[in-house]
């Protein structure tokens, strides 16, 4: 939630749509007061090297503006459910113009005007890379296949190219069989690994 961004109003940012191909042109991302990210952007107790959002820490939403954290609202089990932030509204686009620097950049997508989409998440399907000829079905993956549910921008419910497209920070995905209007689905095709979960695993 940011709170100091006008109650109904709708800004569209523009966006490259391949950071190194300026022939692919670009995009518009609707911007709005309520925004999701990604659960893993932020922490409430970050450690060091952590350079997404936290209480009181300033970060950059991409193609955006800067957004400082104030307040973080939980349910009855303690579960963080909201953020409650404001905007600079000198920063669109991304840059401060009194030269501020900030270290994290972090997606979002509009939570009113994004498209709810279906996402399907596979992972290697044996949990043995050699797995045994006799006997591999004991040894499929369980997680093989995760399905989820997921808001994606509203650029993706009028494209309908079979191509591969990338979701930022999460992978290389094609559009599935199924999808239509209404009901959009997308497989993952290629995983992108998490600069931070590889920091974090090396302690």
């Amino acid at each position: 939630m940011i709170e100091n961004y006008p109650e109904g109003q709708v800004d569209h940012l523009e966006a490259v749509n391949h950071p190194d191909d300026a022939s692919q042109g670009v995009r518009q991302i609707p911007f709005t007061r309520e925004l999701y990210i990604e659960h893993d952007d932020f922490m409430e107790n970050p450690p060091k090297k952590f350079f997404r959002l936290a209480p009181g820490r300033e970060v950059r939403l991409r193609y955006g503006y800067f957004i400082t954290c104030k307040d973080v609202i939980k349910n009855d089990a303690g579960e963080v459910v909201e953020l409650r932030c404001t905007y600079d509204p000198e920063t669109r686009g991304g840059n401060a113009p009194d030269g501020r620097k900030v270290k994290g950049t972090i997606h979002w997508v509009s939570a009113s005007e994004g498209i709810p989409a279906e996402v399907r998440l596979y992972n290697l399907l044996f949990t043995s890379p050699q797995p045994d000829a006799a006997n591999f079905a004991s040894q499929v993956n369980p997680d093989s296949l995760e399905v989820v549910s997921a808001m994606v921008e509203p650029a993706l419910a009028g494209a309908n190219e079979a191509g591969p497209m990338q979701f930022e920070r999460q992978g290389y995905f094609v559009r599935d069989r199924d999808s239509m209007p209404g009901k959009l689905v997308f497989n993952r095709t290629v995983g992108l690994r998490d600069s931070y979960a590889k920091v974090a695993a090396e302690g």
